[in-house]
């Protein structure tokens, strides 16, 4: 027997790995079993070029659970290890075996590095005893323990089959690992798409009722090419088994400047309330690491689902966290520019599928324009517009009608719009609506002067209004109640009221109340006189500054207090105010001069509480 201490730069290294090396204790699975993985692809490719003698037999990883002994056992088929070796890559944890075997078989394909990651079984041990049998025939099998101080016990047993056994005796403050849900849940989240069979059973399972728990061969390792729809379906449902088919997929093949492998899908969004970040999973050579990805997948494309795998993204020993990387950059260009590619492919080939996935593809789409200029670039093609008036009905050659959405590009916006939504600076105003039920008799105003209203409802329209207008040129835009329909383009082209001077001050004077938390300025114009009795307005500037204020803290937070502006445009045309200035009844004329202000800030929304409740009863009273 021999016995010694492990030869490490400190005096005892356990209970450094123990606080400080692995943040997450459940890791020590991960990095146990991605060792038995390699051990497992190293014998393959051993036997394929020879070296490995006979028959493999069945390569697979048993993970055993014995709740009465407290141990938890990780068992392989692999290359083995012989008393050397053990001695090497246990005792002397400065050691790589898989880095000194890379060196050796560059072809192969390995996952973790046994040394450190093996120790990770200390964190929740009290002792830890390995069996390892080599490939080599004239290899004994050996026995090492060790019960977490320096000190180790390394000798020969009677001869095994080929493979590693590693069982840990778990400690009392670790007993929760004891229970078979949670060793099942951590296999299933770490170890699910590992590339050898892995079998989870407690210590009295019958064989016949050992399932395997993983999927060795995920499509995101196989070509394109040999994939349909289904197969990329099947997937989807496989890695989020309550979600909805998703809209498409971009599947990456990377394998030069750097390697990275992976499907990433486009889900379904409806509502904001839907969108979810952090569900795009991060593997390394198809070891789970983590989902939280945001340096390397674009912070725009958070949203979307799917795998990235890449030996090549640096991480920790935890395998836990990334580090700043040429690669991970490089990787993350690719990605933008693949994404960019599929949505202009789809919009060049089949535009009215691209617009009947746009209330999903939108939110996507202009964050990804605010956030990353080379996108921008891209997607000025293919961003669409919608109409805010769609769908409307068309007649088709066959005479059958149907509805369709009608949507614009920017160019084919201003195309449409080049005779009327110009104001004098030559700048194309683009009208937008952020709620079409709501403001919908802005939107009828609006079109019945022949404007194009454009809805701007997503979660991040505020802030992409306000980019776009720094990005593209002689463009604005302008919320549909933003002024008086005969204002919104800065044509200053007013009608001339019918009623006098004295009538319009008198008219306008008695418009002039306090309103709760509203700030208002009342104005007398002749509109049309189909036009409503009174048009409520929000200026656009201080809106904005509103809606921006309650998106953001510090200064912002200060505009977001503020009282809403409010302009009351009284429309001197209308024929009410031929009666209503003659009406004797001063209260009775109060009354309906409030009434009409009120229907006005009713259709925006801002009649609320006590205000409404007054605006009722007033009503009942006046029908009386």
């Amino acid at each position: 027997m021999q016995k010694g201490q492990i030869r490490v730069e400190t005096e005892n290294i356990f209970p450094i790995i123990k606080k400080f090396l692995y943040s997450d204790h459940e890791i020590f699975l991960r990095e146990l079993v991605s060792n038995a993985v390699d051990a497992s692809q190293k014998v393959k490719t051993l036997s394929s070029i020879g070296e490995a003698k006979g028959d493999l037999g069945d390569v697979r990883i048993d993970i055993i659970l014995d709740e009465k002994e407290k141990t938890i056992s990780v068992e392989d088929r692999g290359v083995g290890m012989t008393k050397e070796e053990v001695d090497k890559y246990l005792n002397q944890v400065a050691f790589s075996g898989a880095e000194e075997f890379l060196t050796k078989y560059k072809d192969a394909n390995i996952i973790g590095h046994f040394g450190l990651g093996f120790y990770s079984s200390f964190m929740i041990s009290e002792k830890v005893d390995v069996l390892s049998q080599s490939f080599k025939d004239d290899a004994p099998t050996v026995f090492w323990s060790c019960d977490g101080s320096p000190e180790y016990e390394l000798y020969e047993v009677e001869k095994r089959d080929r493979g590693t056994k590693i069982i840990m005796h778990v400690n009392e403050e670790s007993s929760e690992f004891l229970n078979a849900s949670r060793i099942k849940g951590i296999l299933e989240k770490f170890c699910k798409f590992l590339p050898i069979p892995i079998f989870f059973r407690q210590v009295d399972d019958k064989e016949e009722d050992v399932k395997q728990i993983n999927n060795p061969n995920p499509i995101w390792t196989k070509k394109p090419g040999d994939l349909n729809d289904e197969d990329y379906k099947n997937f989807y449902r496989e890695l989020y088994p309550m979600g909805e088919t998703p809209l498409f997929w971009i599947h990456l093949n990377v394998d030069y400047p750097f390697n990275l492998t992976g499907i990433l899908y486009f889900p379904r969004i409806k509502q904001s309330y839907e969108i979810q970040k952090d569900k795009i999973q991060l593997y390394s050579n198809q070891v789970f690491v983590t989902d939280e990805v945001k340096d390397i997948v674009p912070e725009f494309l958070m949203l979307l689902h799917g795998v990235i795998d890449s030996p090549d993204i640096p991480l920790n020993v935890s395998r836990s966290y990334l580090q700043g990387d040429p690669n991970v950059r490089k990787i993350n260009s690719h990605i933008t520019k693949k994404v960019a590619d599929k949505l202009e492919e789809i919009f060049r080939n089949d535009r009215e599928s691209f617009q009947d996935k746009w209330e999903s593809l939108g939110l996507f789409v202009k964050y990804g324009m605010m956030m990353d200029e080379k996108f921008l670039e891209k997607a000025n093609k293919f961003l669409v517009l919608e109409d805010a008036t769609s769908p409307k009905e068309e007649k088709q050659e066959d005479g059958q009608v149907v509805t369709k959405k009608i949507f614009y590009t920017l160019e084919e916006y201003k195309t449409a719009t080049d005779g009327l939504q110009k104001n004098k600076e030559g700048k194309n105003v683009i009208i937008y609506t952020t709620n079409p039920v709501q403001q919908d008799a802005y939107i009828k105003a609006c079109s019945h002067k022949g404007y194009v209203v454009i809805k701007a409802e997503t979660l991040v329209d505020a802030a992409f209004i306000n980019h776009m207008e720094m990005k593209w040129d002689n463009v604005v835009f302008v919320r549909v109640d933003a002024d008086i329909v005969d204002n919104l383009i800065d044509k200053q082209e007013n009608n001339e009221s019918v009623l006098g001077k004295d009538e319009a001050e008198s008219l306008k004077s008695l418009f002039e109340f306090p309103i709760s938390d509203l700030h208002v300025t009342v104005e007398v114009k002749g509109l049309v006189n189909n036009t409503s009795p009174v048009v409520a307005t929000r200026p656009e500037f201080m809106r904005r500054m509103k809606d921006m204020g309650a998106m953001s803290g510090g200064m912002g937070a200060f505009y977001a207090q503020m009282p809403d502006e409010v302009t009351l445009t009284v429309n001197g045309n209308h024929p009410i105010y031929q009666t209503l200035l003659k009406e004797a009844d001063v209260e009775k004329q109060g009354k309906q001069v409030r009434n009409l202000a009120d229907l006005a800030l009713l259709s925006q929304g801002l009649l609320k509480g006590n205000d409404l409740t007054n605006f009722i009863s007033r009503s009942v009273e006046l029908m009386n």
